[in-house]
């Protein structure tokens, strides 16, 4: 599976850059936007046909709930360890993390802020989502189905889960799509509430 995603990237780069007009990139968000209804589509199909996870998703109640908490922290903690390394103030570094893999909308939130924080926030959460697609399959064979549901952050719930849901199993990817819209609800406030500490 990590193969296929870096043989895909690799592919668009060499199409992007040889052979594709310019004009192709006006029609980029609507291409991406069906493919990934169509991932999202057949991953709820996957869902739908083991019917017996939802009872077991009723019985872990709000347990589910600590998982996306944990993500949250464990974000925010890592991204403010890294700062203090790097020289970086706490809010920001911390913003950064609070990003959760939403580089679109961590980005914007930091402009105001400071165009360095946003590209910043960009670039790192575009990482964390690229390094996410690469690693959830082998955390989940190493460390255990929830476990990978971490890496993908708020991305559990769109780009991340037909990944999850390959590597793990119906259960997992319902929670991962719980956790995943939790994480992004999250960002709107985190960012702009860690940022003006």
């Amino acid at each position: 599976m990590t193969g296929k995603i870096l043989g895909s990237v690799v592919a668009g780069v060499v199409l992007g850059y040889f052979l594709l007009p310019v004009w192709v990139l006006d029609y980029t968000d609507l291409i991406i936007d069906i493919g990934l209804m169509l991932l999202l589509f057949f991953v709820g199909i996957d869902i739908g046909i083991n019917r017996f996870v939802f009872g077991r998703i009723r019985n872990m109640g709000l347990r589910i709930v600590l998982i996306p908490v944990m993500i949250i922290g464990g974000s925010i903690l890592g991204s403010a360890l890294a700062g203090l390394i790097l020289g970086m103030p706490f809010n920001e570094a911390g913003a950064v993390g609070a990003g959760l893999g939403w580089y679109t909308l961590s980005s914007i939130l930091m402009a105001n802020y400071s165009n360095e924080l946003s590209t910043l926030a960009f670039l790192a959460n575009v990482v964390r989502e690229m390094l996410a697609f690469i690693i959830i399959p082998i955390v989940a064979k190493k460390l255990g189905f929830f476990s990978a549901i971490g890496p993908a952050g708020a991305t559990a719930m769109d780009t991340g889960l037909p990944i999850i849901s390959r590597a793990t199993d119906s259960e997992t990817a319902i929670v991962a799509f719980i956790s995943g819209a939790i994480c992004t609800f999250s960002v709107p406030i985190l960012v702009p509430l860690i940022l003006n500490l």
